[in-house]
């Protein structure tokens, strides 16, 4: 049963002028809140989702659901529980799909190029509108953790402490590589028309398929899918031949992707993803993140391919240097880049312990 009932609420933020010179004449967010901010509003925990998540990380379809709650390891008894859905998404915030006051259309492929930096701009506004004032933990995981490393860097003295799981300090050759196929393999679809689908009547469903099954190999792991579907069959036709389990679920995968997400935003946040890197413009990631001077755990898991562990130890290498308490946890599972999303109980005895002894 989900732990509480979600409602997503939506604030207009104005114009935003975006990192790479561009500017956006109105921003719209939206959020979701579990449990009550305190008069002070130092009791907020912010929760940041990855790339194709939403502001719902908790309740009946929240992604993060078994985290937050009455009880939960994110109490929301003791905080008060934020999640914005991200800059460039395509689930309430201002992205491609949203009207472009100027045409009074879509902005579609015209939507100008962002970044990591922005999007925690947008939470930054945002938050401090509702009346957050001081944030006892920003936490998330894959892009969600990219967002944690920079509000560390954007706002070190609102930000109390990081959780940041399964990310890095830059993002590598090896994960601009996975986006980079993702995006030709929706650019390939003849249905893409160099992003402008919406005007022309269709949709690049083949591409933005074929991009959430490339996506899943680099979420998952070997030993996951070995254990999983090994070599089953699910159906034999005259000839012997048959659709292999894994291939179906692939597919499944990217059906399902379809139905709830835009291409343009994809080609988007994956950029966005693939730009980051919190030294750009300070220096180094330790002079980026040297005046945050807050608490730190960095989750790592021991058989993610997309962001190895050595990634993570990075992080705390660079903290620890700077003199933050900086501590390193490992989920061990056999799903790789996803079990943050899967390992509940382990991730759950990890925030626990973080935040009971930040009390």
């Amino acid at each position: 049963m989900p732990n509480i009932q979600s409602r997503t609420h939506r604030a207009s933020l104005g114009p935003l002028e975006l990192s790479g010179g561009h500017a956006l004449p109105e921003v719209e967010v939206a959020y979701e809140q579990y449990g009550e901010l305190s008069p002070d509003g130092d009791n907020a925990i912010v929760v940041c989702h990855a790339l194709t998540g939403s502001a719902r990380a908790a309740g009946e379809t929240g992604w993060w659901d078994p985290m937050i709650g009455p009880g939960a390891p994110l109490d929301t008894n003791r905080y008060a529980v934020f999640c914005a859905n991200i800059l460039g998404s395509c689930y309430g915030t201002t992205g491609p799909l949203s009207v472009n006051p100027a045409t009074g259309e879509p902005y579609g492929p015209s939507f100008p190029r962002i970044n990591v930096r922005d999007m925690v701009e947008v939470q930054r506004r945002l938050f401090d509108r509702v009346g957050v004032r001081s944030i006892v933990t920003v936490v998330g995981g894959s892009l969600g953790g990219l967002q944690v490393l920079e509000w560390a860097a954007q706002a070190p003295d609102q930000v109390r402490s990081i959780i940041p799981i399964g990310c890095s300090l830059a993002h590598s050759a090896w994960a601009i590589g996975f986006n980079e196929t993702a995006r030709q393999a929706i650019r390939s679809d003849p249905n893409w028309h160099d992003g402008d689908y919406l005007r022309k009547g269709t949709s690049p469903d083949a591409g933005l398929g074929l991009a959430r099954m490339i996506a899943m190999l680099s979420y998952r792991a070997e030993r996951s899918f070995r254990t999983r579907f090994g070599r089953e069959v699910r159906a034999r036709g005259d000839e012997g031949a048959g659709t292999y389990e894994v291939e179906s679920y692939l597919h499944y995968q990217g059906e399902k992707f379809i139905e709830r997400f835009d291409a343009n935003c994809y080609i988007h946040i994956t950029h966005a993803m693939d730009d980051f890197d919190v030294a750009e413009g300070r220096g180094s990631a330790a002079r980026a993140l040297e005046p945050f001077r807050g608490r730190a755990m960095v989750i790592g898991i021991d058989s993610d391919i997309l962001y190895p562990p050595h990634e993570q130890h990075e992080i705390v290498d660079v903290l620890c240097a700077n003199g933050n308490q900086a501590t390193y946890r490992e989920l061990t599972s056999p799903h790789g880049h996803d079990a943050f999303l899967i390992e509940w109980e382990q991730m759950a005895g990890h925030l626990r312990d973080f935040l009971q002894s930040s009390s």
